[in-house]
């Protein structure tokens, strides 16, 4: 489990491509490996990696098929920047939300602008995944835990402060970047509690059974 809290940026040093999947080295820049071990997990860009090797300069990581083509780490390059954060531990501060590390889908930049010293950013979800998203709810975008300002169908916005913006890789992004959405964990465990085990969930299956009328008769509303 993760914060969204960022610890620092790191780049990625080598790819490694091995029968269809990768090895990557991430150099960890200011990431205190100190207390990290054989088979710790290390928030990439939101994505759960587990470290198979590692030093107080970088770890490497093995990236599967399957995670290659449900995040950006696919479009990684050498040189790449990614935002770090290590596990979280029992006694720290959960300064963020809860964040599993399991990417839910893969957004795209729709519109920045700035708002005094903040900066806007207009974030477009896959469909499958906006239900999720809820104003002044909690989302993980790139490891980042934000806070959904509005939402408008399938796009919702957050606001980025000026330090938020310095400390993680967001100063890089464009109209059209991709990035890992990961939505709250107990929107989805709320859904498939009151839909039943009788529903079937798969990527095609973009319809929700849950409704706010179904909520208020359940008792959540």
């Amino acid at each position: 489990m993760f914060t969204g809290i960022i610890q620092a940026q790191g780049q990625i040093k080598r790819i490694d491509v091995r029968n269809g999947d990768w090895r990557l080295t991430v150099l960890v820049s200011e990431l205190d490996m100190s207390d990290v071990g054989i088979g710790d997990s290390i928030a990439t860009n939101g994505v759960c990696l587990t470290a198979v090797e590692f030093s107080a300069k970088e770890f490497v990581a093995d990236v599967s098929a399957e995670t290659l083509k449900v995040t950006t780490l696919g479009q990684m390059k050498v040189g790449s920047k990614v935002n770090l954060e290590k596990a979280l531990r029992l006694q720290d501060r959960l300064g963020g939300h809860l964040v599993s590390g399991h990417v839910d889908g893969v957004g795209r930049v729709k519109s920045i602008s700035q708002d005094a010293r903040s900066w806007r950013y207009w974030i477009e979800a896959p469909a499958d995944i906006a239900r999720y998203i809820a104003h002044k709810g909690s989302v993980c975008i790139n490891g980042i835990s934000l806070t959904v300002n509005q939402v408008t169908g399938c796009e919702f916005d957050v606001n980025i402060v000026p330090h938020t913006r310095a400390e993680t890789t967001i100063s890089e992004w464009q109209v059209g970047t991709e990035v890992n959405l990961e939505v709250d964990l107990l929107a989805r465990y709320l859904e498939r509690l009151l839909a039943g085990p009788q529903a079937v969930y798969a990527p095609e299956a973009n319809t929700s059974t849950i409704t706010k009328e179904y909520l208020a008769q359940s008792g959540y509303l």
